[in-house]
């Protein structure tokens, strides 16, 4: 009898071992179900708070819908619009500002490619229309930006599905055109790129 009862002791603990170890497989398996099935995400940049800052609005919005091709690969698409006064080239250090102001509104399309981990490269392109305004808010022409982005970063992931991305960027226009004649002149001399940190975040779903 005290051997049955052994028996059925080391048989039993034996089946428990074996039944724990797939319940945990199960575990991993769903966790990875999960997480591959977190393909998509939408976010937007923090830098969004500036249109809190006192002085003329900047009106900046930006909004992100990202789709995982792989677990190394992303595409994104951006719709964003901002109002400038001033050069982008020597945005926030410029001499002269323009006899009025720019607003821009474009969608535009990206690839991200993570090289190593949470590190990550972009590259961006947006077409922008702008719209020329003079000091009394009046409508002088429009115009049209192609608007390039290297960008280099890492992915910050907060649980599950919320993440953050500190990054640098390239940022440089090789088309800018139909700039009003005052316009130009308070672009003559500043550069067609500049260097900008970016701090974008979102949501995977």
């Amino acid at each position: 009898m005290k051997k049955f009862i052994v028996l059925l002791l080391v048989l039993g603990s034996f089946w428990m071992v074996i039944n724990c170890q797939i319940i945990q497989e199960n575990d991993k398996v769903i966790q990875k179900q999960n997480i591959s099935e977190l393909r998509q995400s939408i976010g937007s940049s923090v830098f969004m708070l500036g249109n809190l800052a006192p002085g003329d609005p900047v009106h900046f919005y930006q909004l992100n819908f990202g789709y995982d091709l792989s677990p190394k690969e992303r595409i994104l698409v951006e719709a964003i619009t901002w109002t400038y006064y001033e050069p982008l080239g020597t945005y926030g250090s410029s001499d002269e500002m323009y006899h009025g102001k720019v607003r821009a509104i474009g969608v535009g399309v990206g690839y991200q490619r993570f090289l190593y981990k949470k590190f990550f490269t972009t590259i961006e392109a947006t077409p922008f229309f702008q719209t020329f305004y003079d000091e009394n808010d009046k409508k002088i022409q429009n115009g049209f930006q192609l608007y390039l982005q290297f960008i280099s970063g890492y992915s910050f992931i907060i649980g599950k599905r919320f993440f953050i991305e500190p990054a640098i960027a390239l940022k440089y226009w090789p088309v800018n055109t139909n700039f009003p004649e005052d316009f130009k002149k308070v672009e003559e001399g500043a550069p067609n790129h500049i260097f900008e940190p970016s701090l974008n975040f979102g949501w995977k779903f």
